[in-house]
């Protein structure tokens, strides 16, 4: 298991994707910070706050570009085999289909990780450059907090994209897959049924900005149905599927 990790890590550091990843990460960033740098130019009386600057992204992260982008890296991390016809190599070693999904699982956990606190590093450092007032240890403790939270709970949620990207076996279905949940936390984001949307019930949870007509327990089942869903249909689907 840990060879297995170790060479999907090996792998990634040979890949261009990374980048594109972390490029990906910084949009969210780059984008709140320049809508604060022109919010000052137009308001200078408004103040601003790191706390604000800090959840404004953090709502970015996990309702738009989060959504995609780790999607993406979802589809790019297990369909990559398909696409290099590796797989029937890779199962004749022999490894087991459960410890090869095992090990892709923690790299993209990893992956997920990374881009998480990157994107809340830049968050950060912007606002240091800014000159972004409310500076403190714990202002900093609970975004990290909510950073990592947003992010594990976006990783669960991404073994509904696995079986589209197993079923598949094509970027395109999961890319449409993604686009369609993005568009679906669009249109909840002000609505209170986007504590029952798996993927919007990520920004509620993280934020802990809970709909007073759902309890918090709907929105942890929301996300925690969806990822057992997901995951099961993939073990199931992959473990019985013929390898060419």
């Amino acid at each position: 298991m840990v060879d297995l990790v170790y060479a999907e890590l090996l792998k990634l550091k040979r890949a261009k994707m990374f980048l594109v990843s972390v490029i990906g990460a910084a949009a969210a960033p780059v984008m709140v910070f320049i809508g604060y740098l022109d919010l000052r130019a137009r308001k200078p009386e408004e103040i601003v706050t790191f706390m604000k600057m800090f959840s404004e992204t953090n709502l970015y992260v996990t309702l738009l570009i989060g959504t995609l982008l780790y999607g993406v890296i979802t589809s790019y991390v297990f369909h990559r085999e398909y696409a290099e016809d590796t797989l029937k190599h890779l199962l004749t070693i022999p490894v087991s289909r459960l410890s090869l999904l095992a090990s892709k699982l923690v790299l993209l956990f990893l992956w997920i990780m990374t881009l998480t606190v990157f994107a809340w590093g830049l968050v950060l450092i912007f606002g240091l450059i800014g000159r972004i007032e409310g500076l403190s240890a714990d202002v900093v403790l609970e975004s990290l907090k909510q950073y990592a939270i947003g992010g594990s709970l976006l990783f669960l949620l991404t073994t509904p994209t696995m079986f589209v990207t197993f079923l598949f076996k094509n970027y395109v279905p999961t890319i449409i897959f993604t686009a369609a949940v993005t568009m679906a936390n669009v249109a909840l984001a002000n609505r209170e049924y986007k504590a029952l949307f798996p993927w919007s019930a990520v920004q509620v949870i993280a934020e802990r900005s809970f709909v007073p007509a759902y309890p918090p327990l709907y929105s942890y089942i929301a996300v925690g149905a969806a990822s057992v869903v997901g995951l099961v249909a993939t073990i199931l689907y992959f473990r019985k599927a013929d390898i060419h």
